[in-house]
């Protein structure tokens, strides 16, 4: 019975949406106040319905309802609690429906939020978003109920993916997905926009807290999920270039380069076109991303097994919302006017700098990721384009922009003198040129082109982020004023730095060894004594481990017992290498234990990894700064529509 309640809970907020919908756009562009007051109430009662059918769909889950279909795929009896709720998203019927459900909070915080914007135009965002669900509703119900039922009922499931039994799996889908749908907001702004004729600066305030707000979820989700993929897949790796970790982050990109031109639309009225474009590209990667995964055209380990209807029916949505939204930019781009001016050496320049190198970039990773599935369907060979590729193709375009960013930073703007300019920047880069050599080679020993490009461009980042706090700072005690945009600002690119600095690090400075080892004997990898003591079997709820103990010394002096474990899971008798991680503010000491090689002797894998948490960490950081940067006060003064 409560399969069928959230399937027609689901039918329900379909309808909703509809006329969510209709009433949005029609009662907006007729002015007609009887429909347009009721599109509020819609969007309540439509979420209000989605989180029904959700509830029905996790309740599924935790009373073990194997007559759903979908349940006894992707659970079972032995399965702890917290990962059948987390098994809900795990695969493709339920990840769609928590799509749905974010999509429907985003919707609501608009309605809710809305309050500084003029009724009509709120309206017609809110309609906007309102067809959104109802396509992503129709293809639900469609092609991926999640309530379809199975005869006969099946006693037992067939467990969740190993590799998703992990709270990774209940923290990272959801948050990624929360920035994915979050750049609804900013498309449904631009189109608005479009359908009203109004694009200003009172437009681009309105747009940039949704904008950044969807930005540092995606930043964290990202982050979130290299986290995962390094410690839970086994490899000790951060980034794989994978298909669908791509199309994660060139949404991410392309979201960046729209805030930046955001704040130029808001401040001096220029970049409208670049605006509205970047905003129905952020979002429509982000569909991409979506296809991607469900569609079953590319080989990803994060991909849904789908058939091709589902793959037809996301493409023609796919086509309709993208082509759409680029018609209407085509016919009202040409008569956007942008009166104001700027010299060639401004923050105006920067920016658009910034925007270009970062659409390069987002280009360079679309053409890598979809250029095998281009040559396989014209029948033109088969190719396989990898991580050296990838690193490349971002290396050039990223470098100079990453250069580019304490200019951009610290320039005024119409106008810039560069002795200015120079005079505000000479001391971090001095400093970032001095302790780049420091570190390098005095700490790590060693000294190349790339490492030290990296390493003093990511302290100059910082060093010049410092500055720019500093400055806010004493403003701030001598007006009793703090700027939130610009510290913000701030603090995100410090966090860029701290990024790029781990990156570079542990690229230059990781050390693998693949050994074999036997109980009691001991084995050294970068300065580290490890002693494997013992070869133990555990059981786990639904697995079966066996486990190493393994004792990490440095100069003698006992640091950590670390417990690799090589499990295999009951039900799908999948084999799981579950690392072990000896975690330092400034290292990594990973150990993934692997097979047997007879007489007593194990393989193990031993990783050193210096400065990786900073890579996570410079998403935080990244995230940090978005959210004290949609905090500021002037977004949520109303402004006047005249």
């Amino acid at each position: 019975m409560i399969p069928e309640i959230g399937q027609f809970a689901l039918i329900i907020a379909l309808t909703l949406s509809f006329f969510q919908g209709w009433f949005g756009l029609i009662g907006a562009h007729n002015n007609n106040l009887k429909t347009i007051i009721l599109v509020k109430p819609i969007v309540n009662a439509q979420l209000l319905f989605v989180i029904v059918a959700f509830a029905a769909l996790s309740y599924s889950f935790l009373t073990n309802d194997f007559s759903v279909l979908y349940v006894a795929n992707h659970s079972h009896r032995a399965l702890p609690a917290f990962y059948k709720f987390s098994a809900v998203w795990s695969a493709h019927e339920g990840s769609l429906l928590l799509w749905i459900l974010i999509l429907s909070c985003w919707t609501i915080s608009v309605a809710c939020l809305s309050k500084t914007l003029p009724e009509i135009f709120s309206v017609r965002v809110l309609g906007v978003l309102g067809l959104l669900n109802f396509g992503f509703l129709l293809f639900t119900l469609l092609t991926s109920n999640p309530f379809e039922r199975v005869w006969p009922i099946p006693f037992d499931g067939n467990d969740l993916n190993p590799l998703l039994q992990d709270i990774g799996l209940a923290i990272h889908p959801p948050i990624l997905y929360i920035g994915y749908v979050g750049f609804s907001v900013a498309y449904a702004f631009a189109v608005a926009a479009m359908l009203s004729g109004k694009l200003d600066q009172k437009w681009a305030r309105w747009t940039r807290p949704w904008t950044t707000g969807a930005w540092l979820f995606l930043t964290v989700g990202i982050g979130l999920g290299s986290w995962w993929a390094y410690y839970e897949l086994g490899w000790g790796g951060w980034w794989f270039w994978d298909p669908v970790e791509n199309a994660s982050f060139m949404p991410w990109l392309i979201g960046t380069a729209l805030i930046h031109s955001l704040a130029v639309t808001e401040k001096r009225g220029l970049f409208k076109s670049w605006t509205l474009l970047l905003s129905v590209t952020a979002f429509s990667l982000s569909l991409l991303g979506t296809f991607l995964v469900r569609s079953g055209i590319l080989i990803s380990v994060h991909a849904f097994a789908t058939d091709p209807e589902r793959g037809l029916f996301i493409l023609i949505f796919l086509t309709i919302v993208i082509g759409g939204a680029l018609s209407l930019y085509a016919y009202k781009a040409p008569k956007m006017d942008e009166h104001a001016h700027f010299n060639a050496f401004s923050r105006e320049t920067f920016l658009l700098l910034n925007n270009v190198l970062l659409v390069v970039t987002a280009t360079l990773i679309l053409i890598g990721t979809l250029s095998p599935l281009v040559m396989e369907v014209f029948n033109l060979g088969k190719i396989s384009i990898g991580p050296p590729w990838f690193e490349i193709a971002i290396m050039v375009p990223m470098l100079p922009l990453l250069v580019l960013v304490p200019m951009g930073m610290h320039s005024l703007w119409i106008n810039q003198e560069p002795a200015g300019l120079y005079k505000k920047l000479r001391f971090p880069l001095i400093a970032a040129i001095i302790f780049g050599f420091i570190i390098t080679s005095f700490l790590y020993g060693r000294v190349g082109l790339l490492l030290i490009i990296g390493s003093i461009t990511a302290l100059w980042i910082m060093l010049s982020s410092i500055i720019s706090f500093k400055s806010q700072w004493l403003l701030f005690r001598s007006k009793q004023s703090l700027n939130r945009s610009i510290t913000g600002m701030s603090l995100a690119h410090f966090g860029l730095g701290v990024f790029v600095f781990g990156v570079t690090i542990v690229s230059a400075f990781n050390i693998e060894a693949d050994r074999s080892i036997s109980v009691g004997d001991s084995i050294s990898v970068a300065g580290y004594e490890y002693k494997l003591n013992a070869i133990n079997e555990v059981d786990g709820p639904n697995y079966r481990a066996i486990e190493a103990e393994i004792d990490v010394f440095q100069n003698n002096e006992f640091l950590a017992q670390l417990k690799p474990q090589k499990r295999t899971y009951i039900v799908q008798q999948s084999p799981m290498t579950e690392a072990a991680i000896l975690a330092k503010w400034n290292k990594d000491l990973f150990i993934a234990l692997g097979d047997s090689l007879g007489n007593g002797a194990w393989s193990i894998r031993v990783q050193y990894k210096p400065m990786i948490r900073w890579i996570w960490l410079g998403c935080i950081v990244m995230a940090l700064g978005g959210l004290i940067s949609i905090s500021d006060r002037r977004y949520r003064k109303k402004i006047q529509d005249k």
